[in-house]
C-alpha cells in the first residue's frame, strides 16, 4: 500500500479544512495518508510522528518515512524548516514544487519565449519617475504587489489630463500628480511592486470579467483540466477575484451569453492554452530544476480582439466550493501522488530528456550591430530595452563603440546571452572592416550618413558613406540591414551587391516602418504607426523627432525577431543615455536641455529644434564647436546660424574657437547683434549666464565631450537650482 505523507507548516490538521478531504480520499483510493509538520520528522530512525484519521477524528501515530510527500504548505512558513524540507527532498519525492512567486514565473515564460506573447509587459516599480514613464505610453495601468494574493492590494490607475483616477476594488478617487506621487512612494516604502498596462475583458453588459483555468495531473502523470470557468466582477469593480467580491459562473452559459457563434471556438481555444501552458511549465521547471509539477492555477483575460492575455500563474491555487469540485481536486492529487510513488525511474528519464531537447534546440543568438553619424547610442538604448523585455541581452556600455572594446566584449558574450547589442564607431576607412572581423552581425542598423568626422574623409559625405558600408559587406550576407529612407546621404551606402533583407524605417517616406502624426509631449515624444497590421500609438520619453528614427530602428528589428506590440510599446520607455536632451528643472520655471556628448551639424540642428519646440518663453541656445568637419567648417556653421535665425531662437551664445561664424551668420540673416554673444573662456560665459537668465527661460548646451561643455550645464543646475 502506498503511503503518502501530507507536510503542512501547521501542526493540527483540524485547521487545515482541506487535510480531512485528502484523507477520506486516500481511504477511498486504497492509499494510506497521514498528516505532519516539520518538526515532527526523524531522521535518525527514519520516522515521522504524524497524525492518521481514524474512527472520525485525528489521532497521533510513529510512522515510516512516506513512499511520497504531498506538499501542502506555505512555502514562507516551511522556508522557516528550510533544513528539513530540504533533507526529505533529497530521499523522498514530492508530487509538488513551487514555480515561484509571479515575477519569477514571468521572467520564467519570458527566457523560454514560446508563452512570451501571452503575457503583459511588466516593470517592477523603484521609483515613481518609472511610474509616470510608463503611464505616459499606456495611460491606464495596473499597480500590484508583486507577491500578492487574491487580488489584494491592487491599484488601477487612469491618466486623465493632469489628473489620476485610482481605483481599488470598488473605490475610486481622483488626485493631483503630488498626492499620487506621496500614495505611491508611501507603498514602494514598504512592498515591491509590478506596474502592467490594464488589459480589460468586460460582457456585454459592461462587467469586468477574467477566465480562471485549472489544470491537474492525473494518475497516469498526464495533464488534465480540472475546470475553466470564468470569474465576473461586482458592478462597479475592476477586480474579478472571488475574495474581492466577484462571483462565478458555468462556462458553456457565459460563452453563450457573450460570444454566441465563438462559443466553442473560444472553449477549444482556452482548454488548448491551458493544457499547453501547464506542459510548458513543466518542462522548464525539469530543465532548470530537475524537479516536475503537479497543479496550477492560470489567470486569463480576453482583449477585444480575443487575443489571450496571462494575467498571472498561481502555484496550488483554490477551487470555488460553488462548483463542488474539491473532491475532483483531491482525487487527481491522491491518484498523481501514487504515480509518483511508483514512476519514479520513468519521471527520472523524462527529466533527461527534456533537458537533452533544450540543448538541441539552442538557437542562434542574433548579433546586431549599429553605425551611422548619429543615434547609434540611443538606436542601441532603445533595442536592449526592447529585447531585455524577454531575453538576456549583451548591450554594450554607452559609447563603447572603439575595435578595442569589441575585442572586450567577445570575452564578455557568454551561453546566457539571447541577442547580443552593440556600436561599431568609426573615425577613419577600415575601422568598421576590423569591427566585423572581431564580431560579425546577423543584423546591422546604418542610422544615417552625416558629417561626423568628414575632414578625415577628403570632406567627402560620400566617402563616408563608403566607410560606414563596411557594415554592410562584413556582415553575415544573408542577414537583415536596417536604413534610413528619408536619409538622403543614405543612398550613397553600398547595398546592391548584398544579399540578405532589407527594411526601411521613416516618417517622411513611405518606409516598411513609419512613423506619423509625430508630436511633442510633457516628458517625450508620441507618434503613431502600422505595427503587425495594426495601428498603434507609442510614446518616447525623450525629446527630437531624431529619435522617433532611433526608436523605429529598434521597433524594426524587435518585430522582425518576433517582439509583440505590447513588448515593444513597454520597451520604449528605456533607460535613457546620459547628457542625451537630458532635461533640468531649476527654479522659477528655468529649464536646461543637456546635450553634451556629441556635436556635429546634424545633430547641433536637432537640438535646436528640441529647443524650439519646448521652450514655451524666451529660448537661449550655447553652441559649442563642431570638430573633425574639415574644409566644411565654414559652411556648415553659417548653416547653423542660418537654422538659429529661421527657428526664431531669442538669445545665441557660442563657444569655441570659429564659432562666432554661427552668430556673424545669424545676425546677416536678421539676428538681433545685442542678443548673440562668443566666448572661449568658459568663466566669462558663465559670468553672463548669470546675468541674463530669467524666469521661464529654456536654455540649450549642445557641445561635444570633448570641449566639456557639460560643465555650463553643472553651472547652471548649481546657479539656479531650486
Amino acid at each position: 500500500m502506498t503511503i503518502i505523507g501530507m507536510l503542512h507548516h501547521r501542526r493540527d490538521p483540524k485547521t487545515v479544512i482541506k487535510a480531512y478531504s485528502y484523507a477520506a480520499v486516500a481511504k477511498a483510493e486504497g492509499v494510506r495518508l497521514f498528516y505532519f509538520s516539520p518538526g515532527t520528522v526523524n531522521f535518525v530512525n527514519r520516522s515521522i510522528r504524524g497524525q492518521v484519521y481514524e474512527n472520525g477524528r485525528w489521532q497521533e501515530r510513529i510512522m515510516p518515512f512516506p513512499d511520497v510527500i504531498y506538499n501542502a504548505g506555505s512555502p514562507e512558513k516551511l522556508a522557516k524548516s528550510k533544513g528539513i524540507v530540504d533533507k526529505l527532498k533529497s530521499e523522498i519525492p514530492f508530487t509538488t514544487h513551487s514555480i515561484g512567486n509571479k515575477w519569477n514565473t514571468n521572467e520564467r515564460l519570458l527566457e523560454a519565449k514560446e508563452f512570451s506573447n501571452y503575457l503583459i509587459p511588466s516593470e517592477i516599480v523603484k521609483r515613481v519617475d518609472t511610474f509616470h514613464k510608463f503611464i505616459a505610453s499606456f495611460q491606464r495601468v495596473v499597480f500590484k504587489p508583486i507577491d500578492g494574493r487574491k487580488g489584494q492590494g491592487i491599484l488601477f490607475i487612469s491618466k486623465i489630463e493632469n489628473r489620476y483616477e485610482v481605483r481599488a476594488g470598488a473605490e475610486s478617487a481622483i488626485y493631483t500628480k503630488q498626492q499620487l506621487n506621496a500614495l505611491l512612494n508611501e507603498k514602494l516604502a514598504v512592498g515591491t511592486y509590478i506596474l502592467q498596462p490594464y488589459i480589460k475583458s468586460v460582457t456585454k453588459s459592461g462587467l469586468v470579467y477574467d477566465f480562471r483555468l485549472h489544470v491537474q495531473k492525473n494518475g497516469e502523470g498526464k495533464w488534465t483540466i480540472t475546470t475553466i470557468y470564468p470569474r465576473i466582477a461586482p458592478k462597479g469593480s475592476i477586480i474579478a477575484n472571488i475574495n474581492s467580491g466577484g462571483y462565478t459562473n458555468y462556462l458553456d452559459p457565459f460563452l453563450q451569453q457573450e460570444f454566441e457563434d465563438e462559443a466553442f471556438n473560444i472553449r477549444r481555444m482556452l482548454e488548448h492554452f491551458s493544457l499547453a501552458l501547464a506542459s510548458h511549465l513543466d518542462e522548464l521547471q525539469m530543465v532548470q530544476h530537475g524537479e516536475v509539477i503537479d497543479e496550477i492555477g492560470i489567470d486569463v483575460g480576453l482583449d477585444e480582439n480575443l487575443k489571450i492575455w496571462m494575467y498571472e500563474v498561481n502555484w496550488r491555487p483554490g477551487c470555488p466550493p460553488t462548483f463542488y469540485l474539491e473532491l475532483d481536486v483531491v482525487i487527481n492529487s491522491i491518484q498523481y501522488a501514487k504515480y509518483i510513488a511508483e514512476n519514479q525511474s520513468k519521471i527520472n528519464k523524462e527529466i533527461m530528456e527534456a533537458k537533452k531537447k533544450k540543448m538541441a534546440e539552442k538557437e542562434q543568438v542574433p548579433v546586431i550591430a549599429i553605425t551611422g553619424s548619429a543615434g547609434k547610442t540611443t538606436s542601441k538604448a532603445f533595442l536592449g530595452s526592447i529585447l531585455s523585455k524577454k531575453w538576456t541581452v549583451f548591450e554594450s556600455k554607452d559609447y563603447w563603440n572603439t575595435t578595442e572594446h569589441t575585442k572586450k566584449h567577445v570575452a564578455e558574450i557568454n551561453d546566457s546571452h539571447e541577442a547580443v547589442v552593440l556600436e561599431y564607431g568609426m573615425a577613419y576607412p577600415g575601422v568598421i572592416t576590423e569591427h566585423c572581423s572581431i564580431i560579425q552581425p546577423t543584423i546591422s542598423i546604418v542610422t544615417n550618413i552625416g558629417l561626423a568626422h568628414v575632414g578625415n574623409f577628403n570632406n567627402s559625405v560620400e566617402k563616408v558613406a563608403q566607410a560606414k558600408s563596411e557594415l554592410i559587406h562584413g556582415m553575415d550576407q544573408n542577414g537583415v540591414l536596417i536604413l534610413n529612407k528619408d536619409d538622403d546621404n543614405s543612398k550613397f551606402l553600398e547595398t546592391k551587391q548584398f544579399k540578405g533583407k532589407i527594411i526601411t524605417v521613416g516618417i517622411k517616406s513611405s518606409a516598411d516602418y513609419r512613423a506619423y502624426n509625430v508630436q511633442y509631449d510633457d516628458n517625450g515624444m508620441s507618434f503613431k504607426m502600422k505595427l503587425q497590421g495594426t495601428e498603434i500609438s507609442l510614446f518616447i520619453p525623450i525629446f527630437g523627432e531624431h529619435h522617433v528614427y532611433n526608436a523605429l530602428n529598434a521597433i524594426a528589428v524587435a518585430d522582425y525577431l518576433g517582439f509583440s506590440p505590447m513588448e515593444i510599446k513597454a520597451g520604449l520607455i528605456f533607460k535613457k543615455p546620459p547628457r542625451r536632451l537630458t532635461i533640468y528643472n531649476c527654479r522659477e520655471n528655468i529649464t536646461v536641455i543637456d546635450d553634451t556628448v556629441h556635436s556635429h551639424p546634424q545633430g547641433v540642428r536637432a537640438a535646436i529644434d528640441v529647443l524650439s519646440n519646448i521652450g514655451k518663453n524666451r529660448k537661449i541656445a550655447i553652441i559649442g564647436q563642431m570638430r573633425e568637419l574639415g574644409e566644411l567648417r565654414e559652411e556648415e556653421y553659417r548653416k547653423v546660424g542660418d537654422y538659429i535665425q529661421e527657428k526664431e531662437i531669442d538669445v545665441l551664445v557660442t563657444y569655441g574657437f570659429r564659432t562666432e561664424e554661427i552668430g556673424q551668420q545669424a545676425i546677416m540673416k536678421g539676428f538681433s547683434a545685442k542678443n548673440s554673444f562668443h566666448f572661449t573662456d568658459k568663466d566669462k560665459l558663465n559670468a553672463l549666464l548669470k546675468t541674463i537668465v530669467k524666469k521661464d527661460d529654456t536654455i540649450l548646451v549642445k557641445g561635444a565631450s570633448k570641449t566639456n561643455m557639460f560643465d555650463i550645464v553643472k553651472f547652471l543646475d548649481e546657479t539656479f537650482s531650486e
